[in-house]
Order: C-alpha cells, then structure tokens, then sequence
C-alpha cells in the first residue's frame, strides 16, 4: 500500500485524529541521504509527524518549516512540510553512530539529545512568519511535538511515532498518529483517549499490521464511531529544479562566477532537502551573469 494520511472526527467530533503511514517516504529519505539506522529514525520519525502538520494548514500557499537541534551527535533535523501533506528534510549528520537500549531498540533520545529546541515556523503567506518553540523534552521526537501543541498551540495532543528498521537498514514499517483535543472535549472524551493511547502497540508495529489494509479502517478500529474526513496519498517531495538552483548562483558575486568558469569550467551544486545535484557546465554559467546584468 502506498503512503496515506487519514484524516478524521471521532467521539462525536469532539476531538480530531490524524493518521499516516511514510514507510515509502522514509525509505526515499534513507535512500537519498544513505542514513544510519538510527539518523533514519529521527528523521523519519520527524518526517511523518510533519506530513500531519503540514495537512493541517489552511491553504496551498502555506508551508511550515521543523527545526530539531538538541546539540546531539546528528546536529540539527529540518523538515519542510506541505498543505497536501507531502514532506522534505535532512539531518546534519545522516552516519551518526547508532546508539541503543539494551533491548536493541534504537535510542533516537541518545542522538538527538535534548539541551536544546523544537522550532515550528510557519510561512501563512502573509509576509510574517510565525513561529513557536520549546525545549526538547526526551529527543525522542513523538513526546517533544506532544509538549509542543501543550505548549505553544495550547492544544492537548498525543502523538505516536514509530520507524523499524530492518537489520539491513531498509525501513520495514514508518508511520504515526495524532490525537487532538477539540475545544469541546469532555473529561469523558480525554479518559477514552488515554486508554486507546496506553492499548496501543508500537506504531510502526501497527502500521505493518495495517499494510494491506486502509488507515480508514484503522480509525474505526481505534474509534468506532470515526467519521472520516479525508484520505490521500502523501510523499517525499522536494520543489528544487536546475531553474532554482541557478536562480541561487545568481546571487553570487560576479567575480566568483568567472572564477568557476575560469579555473573549475563548470560547478555542481547539491540541494541540501533532496541530496539531488545538479550540474552547470561554462555555457550554464555565463548565461546566469547575462540574465544577472540584463534584469
């Protein structure tokens, strides 16, 4: 099944679920990046909790920007995320060296560390960006975005966020849930939420359980009267093009450009959300200092 995300009301539309499944996306991202197993979790982990994000803007001329920095061994994790739910991203350090539980499950908490910030900015189109941000609480990502509707969108949420990886370093299953409350949540509506929480397995457990069938039928598993809301397919998904990346070297000096020309013959230049790279040769260059003196 390809990835999805599952929007949907449950509990009388007191209170708003959100479900994904990234397994192809994170996949995509340890592909294009050749990540370690346990940089693959903390970005997949951030990816998918982004897909859910950006679907939850109002309009296509709206993005919001994450920004993980807990001053550990993987630096810093940024992901791009999109009206329609698709996603982009990188960490600073995608070979940081696994560190685990002694269960052998991946310690994400280890490597992203937590003395440090959890920024969310959102670019609404109106000229100002808005931003909000915490402090890191576990690293372990799902908590930290928990805090962070708590605490800077004043919204009760749970998140579940979970990335397998295979001993390969494949991603077997990637996936996670959102729980808000709604302004209208009762007490009632909270208790209900909590043991649907404290039932669940491992999300990326769940999300392999549910990989022939439709997250629709895993809201109504969770929640029998959910009423869905939408469904669509989501993915790893970078704007970058050879026309932007030479929009970019235009804002280099000119004397800088001649000297690629000159000495090098050409330049390559890699985007950073996608890893593609992308090559101008002399005749690419001395193109972009014409357009640069004819605007």
């Amino acid at each position: 099944m390809k990835d999805q995300l599952c929007k949907a009301l449950v509990l009388e539309g007191r209170v708003r679920l959100y479900l994904v499944k990234t397994t192809q996306m994170v996949q995509e991202a340890r592909d294009r990046f050749d990540l370690h197993p346990c940089a693959c979790a903390a970005l997949g982990r951030t990816l998918s909790v982004g897909s859910m994000m950006g679907s939850m803007l109002k309009s296509e001329e709206e993005m919001l920007t994450i920004s993980i920095n807990g001053h550990g061994p993987i630096g810093s994790i940024i992901v791009d995320a999109y009206y329609d739910g698709n996603v982009r991203g990188f960490c600073s350090n995608p070979h940081v060296e696994d560190v685990q539980y002694e269960s052998g499950k991946l310690n994400v908490g280890a490597v992203v560390g937590t003395n440090g910030t959890l920024t969310v900015t959102k670019d609404l189109g109106m000229g100002e960006n808005f931003s909000g941000s915490v402090e890191l609480q576990t690293g372990e990502i799902g908590q930290d975005f928990a805090y962070y509707f708590a605490l800077s969108e004043q919204t009760p949420t749970a998140v579940s966020v979970g990335v397998l990886v295979n001993t390969d370093g494949n991603v077997l299953s990637a996936g996670a849930m959102i729980i808000q409350m709604l302004p209208d949540a009762t007490e009632t509506d909270i208790a209900i939420c909590e043991h649907v929480i404290e039932g669940l397995k491992p999300m990326s457990t769940i999300i392999q359980e549910y990989d022939d069938s439709s997250l629709e039928q895993l809201a109504k598993d969770l929640f029998e009267d959910a009423k869905v809301l939408e469904t669509k397919e989501v993915k790893y998904s970078c704007p970058c093009s050879k026309q932007r990346m030479a929009r970019a070297l235009s804002i280099i000096a000119d004397s800088e450009i001649e000297d690629m020309i000159e000495t090098d013959h050409g330049c390559e230049v890699t985007c950073n959300f996608c890893n593609e790279r992308y090559t101008f040769d002399e005749f690419d260059l001395k193109e972009i200092l014409v357009m640069k003196h004819a605007s």
